[in-house]
Formats: structure tokens, C-alpha cells, sequence
């Protein structure tokens, strides 16, 4: 589905990413994960063709996204962290009607579900919507695309928690299996069970890019009274600590993915010789 390669990217002078590598497939829900400023929003921007690689090449279903040609727009939707149409005076289902052209494989049913499962009504217009409003509707349509390629930037910011318990419900309910949605956020704990495989970005770089049950078979996460003598990483948390350690015969494990970030940041090199 998407193939990079040696890719690096700069701003002027400032590189963001350096000569990463990986490939991704479709039919997954990846989780983008990373802190701010690590290149998590110019690597999503490259895919769909908005910036041009340094160096290095990345293609999309064999195509290069720079020549942002009509077939390929069509078959991908990019949701970003900001919503410029926040102030369009227009009511969300005419939003709809205007763009769901572009996409032939658009659902107004799905579109119209969606929306009612967020409790958002489809007559009102945009720019009287609150933020949270808003993003709810954003998100409701770029499902509704059916686009073979998603991609999510930050699309829980804005929401309360009852709404992002429910936007994990309808990414696994509504999008289609075939797709491969991307979705970046540095709020790893509103993709607790949604996202896999893993990729997280640090300083230019891939640290990681596995699914869990590789991870889940290199690395043991517990709950445990102390900590225990080879702990990669801990941290407090109610009846003692959470620990990871690498797993040495202990059995699978639910992987804890704050922990995971947390643990990979503190030991980048070891984790990526273990998942590599």
C-alpha cells in the first residue's frame, strides 16, 4: 500500500526526518505516535502529496502523492488537526453534498449514521458548531469516503471523553477493512485498543513500526507490588507499579501502550534491537 524509502525531509535548514524507511499495508489502523514537533504531521502530509520529500521516495499504491493526481485524491482522505472549513457558512449535510463527489465511493448512509451516533445535527451549519462539534462531523465524513487510504491527525483533540470512547467504537465499526488508516496523536491513551500495528517517530527517526503481538512478544507487561530488578521501565499506578521488561519466557502480555512510548523513549536503541 505505501512503500518508503530513505526518505528526509527539511524545513530550510531544519531536517525533520532522516533517511527513514518502512512500509505499511492495508486493511490496519496505525498509530502515529510521537511527541510534538517529531515529524508525525510533514510524514502524514507527505503521503497524501501535500510536501515533497529531500530525499528519498515514497509511493502510494505505486503512485508518487507530489503529482497529486485525480485518481489518487480520490482514493484517500487526509482529516487534519486544524479545520480550516471550521467558519464555512454552510450546514454540514450541504458540506457534504458539495464534497462527496470528489470521493466515488462516498456513503451518505454511513455519513448519516455516523452523525447520529455522534449526536450532531446535520442541518446545522459549520461555523456555529462548537469545536468538538465540528470534529465529530469532520471525522463522520472522512469515514464516510470509504477512501483506501485515511488519515487522521490528532482527531481526538477537541473531544470529551464519552465522545472519544465513542470515536474508537466507530473507527473499528465503520471503516472499511480493506482501508489503511493512519492515525498520529500524542495522547496515546485515547487509541487504547484501536490502533495496531505501532509506529512511533523520535528525532528524525523510526523507532518503531511492529504490530503487538510482536511486541507483545518481546516485551512483558505486569502489574506489580515492586519493582522488580530488570525493569526496563515503570511507573505508579493503583495496587503497585507498572513494569516493562523484556519478555524471557513469560508468556504473552496486554501491551500498555503509554507504557510502551514511555519505555521506548528511555531506551530507544535497546527497544529497537528487540522489535527489529
Amino acid at each position: 500500500m505505501i512503500a518508503i524509502n530513505n526518505l528526509s525531509f527539511k524545513y530550510g535548514k531544519k531536517e525533520i526526518l532522516s533517511d527513514i524507511s518502512m512500509t505499511l499495508e492495508a486493511g490496519k489502523i496505525y498509530g502515529l505516535l510521537g511527541e510534538n514537533g517529531v515529524g508525525k504531521t510533514t510524514l502524514l502530509k507527505i503521503i497524501c502529496g501535500l510536501q515533497k520529500p529531500f530525499a528519498g521516495s515514497c509511493t502510494v499504491q505505486g503512485e508518487n502523492p507530489f503529482n497529486r493526481t485525480p485518481s489518487f485524491l480520490s482514493s484517500l482522505y487526509y482529516l487534519p488537526e486544524d479545520l480550516e472549513y471550521i467558519q464555512l457558512d454552510m450546514s454540514i449535510t450541504q458540506f457534504s453534498k458539495l464534497n462527496a463527489p470528489f470521493y466515488p465511493k462516498f456513503d451518505y448512509e454511513k455519513f448519516e449514521i455516523i452523525l447520529k451516533e455522534f449526536d450532531v445535527n446535520g442541518d446545522k451549519k459549520l461555523n456555529k458548531l462548537s469545536h468538538g462539534q465540528t470534529k465529530k462531523a469532520a471525522i463522520a465524513f472522512a469515514i464516510a469516503t470509504n477512501a483506501d487510504l485515511l488519515l487522521m491527525d490528532e482527531p481526538s483533540n477537541g473531544l470529551d471523553i464519552p465522545s472519544k470512547t465513542l470515536f474508537r467504537r466507530i473507527i473499528v465499526e465503520y471503516v472499511s477493512d480493506n482501508t489503511c488508516t493512519i492515525i498520529s496523536t500524542h495522547q496515546v491513551r485515547d487509541l487504547e485498543n484501536l490502533i495496531d500495528p505501532i509506529i512511533i517517530l523520535d528525532n528524525k527517526a523510526v523507532l518503531m513500526n511492529a504490530s503487538l503481538e510482536k511486541i507483545s512478544e518481546k516485551l512483558y507487561f505486569g502489574l506489580y507490588s515492586s519493582v522488580p530488578a530488570n525493569a526496563l521501565y515503570f511507573e505508579p499506578a493503583p495496587g503497585g507499579y507498572i513494569c516493562v521488561m523484556e519478555n524471557e519466557d513469560m508468556g504473552e502480555s496486554k501491551v500498555n501502550i503509554e507504557a510502551l512510548f514511555n519505555a521506548t523513549m528511555q531506551h530507544k536503541s535497546r527497544i529497537q534491537q528487540l522489535l527489529a
